[in-house]
């Protein structure tokens, strides 16, 4: 009934910026907080960025400084702006929810189907 997609993963060169956008439909309530995760090849999936209903926000240590993590509630739509990349940002990303819907009582855990980042040169 809820579902998240992605959009903005590709190609670019160390150093190159990347905008990833998620947007959230369905039958939605409220979105609490929003995130992205990543996953490498052979790796877990971790967090990369978090953010509140109220904009609060929590990053990787690894991304500090160099991504931005921005949501619209108006568009049910969460950023992350990805600057300085490094090779070892390549992964895939995630996007991930907390969404109250009409059929269910409590929040889901909502997850987007992924968007490949490549950092390579």
């Amino acid at each position: 009934q809820v579902q998240l997609v992605e959009s903005g993963g590709g190609l670019v060169q160390p150093g190159g910026s990347l905008r990833l956008s998620c947007a959230a439909s369905g039958s939605i309530v409220e979105i609490n907080a929003m995130g992205w995760y990543r996953q490498a090849p052979g790796k877990k999936r971790d967090l990369v960025a978090r953010i509140t209903s109220d904009g609060s926000t929590n990053y990787a240590d690894s991304v500090k400084g160099r991504f931005t993590i921005s949501r619209d509630n108006a568009k049910n739509t969460v950023y992350l702006q990805m600057n300085s990349l490094k090779p070892e940002d390549t992964a895939v990303y995630y996007c991930n929810a907390e969404i109250a819907t009409i059929y269910a009582r409590g929040y889901l855990d909502v997850w987007g189907q992924g968007t490949l980042v490549t950092v390579s040169s």
